[in-house]
């Protein structure tokens, strides 16, 4: 049997700024989509959509801040999180990597939609005023778009991922094998909305707990009580 190589000090580091960065992107995309963008958005009406915007156009700015902070944080994230796992398989370290690379390079152009939305409502007056409000909310729609196709790259990133942090042994075998379930029901659900719209109406953001759960249990986990030396099964 080959015995586990012992913990290096940098995978203990990394494995805390994974904990903490999961904890801080979980704050800041929670507080941009869930207490900024979704209360400001009217389905089917443009016009309170745009009122609603324009009067907070502060909060929905910074949000817009929030975001990009989330994305630069997921770059130190996925560098910690490989630094933490490379021993295990360096190769699939850096197959988890690659989709959740692309994955944030979406997200961030995704995310300049809603500086279009901005632009458009406070400018662009070689425009109708109904012809600003719709465009704004096709670019709304569009960042929506944009984040379902992250989302698929995440969760396909994140499986494996968990995938070789329950190989190592570093954190509970039912933490990491929860976040392989979590990541793959984000992912295959996410796609199965692309094709079946009418699903994203049913479902709403519930299939998405299962992810939350797991990202915010790995990060306060890592946190508190960083990784453990694994033991030879």
């Amino acid at each position: 049997m080959v015995p586990h190589p012992a913990i290096e000090p940098a995978q203990r580091t990394a494995a805390k700024v994974v904990g903490v960065l999961y904890l801080i992107q979980m704050a800041t995309g929670v507080f941009g989509q869930s207490f900024v963008r979704d209360p400001l958005i009217v389905r089917g009406d443009a016009a309170k959509t745009a009122q609603n915007i324009l009067g907070s156009e502060r909060l929905f700015r910074l949000s817009i801040a929030g975001d990009l902070v989330t994305y630069i944080g997921v770059i130190v994230l996925l560098w910690a999180f490989y630094v933490l796992v490379r021993p295990v398989n360096r190769n699939l370290a850096l197959l988890a990597a690659c989709p959740r690379l692309a994955e944030n390079a979406v997200l961030c152009v995704a995310t300049v939609n809603s500086l279009l939305v901005l632009r458009l409502l406070s400018g662009a007056n070689y425009l109708e005023v109904g012809q600003r409000q719709s465009l704004a909310m096709l670019a709304l729609s569009a960042q929506g778009l944009g984040m379902n196709v992250g989302f698929i790259l995440l969760g396909l990133g994140s499986a494996v991922f968990a995938y070789l942090l329950l190989k190592s042994r570093y954190v509970p075998r039912a933490l990491a094998a929860w976040g392989i379930f979590a990541s793959l029901v984000l992912a295959i659900v996410t796609l199965t909305i692309v094709v079946f719209p009418g699903l994203g109406d049913v479902l709403g953001l519930a299939y998405m707990a299962p992810m939350g759960l797991y990202e915010v249990g790995l990060g306060l986990w890592l946190v508190i009580k960083g990784i453990r030396a694994p033991t030879a099964a």
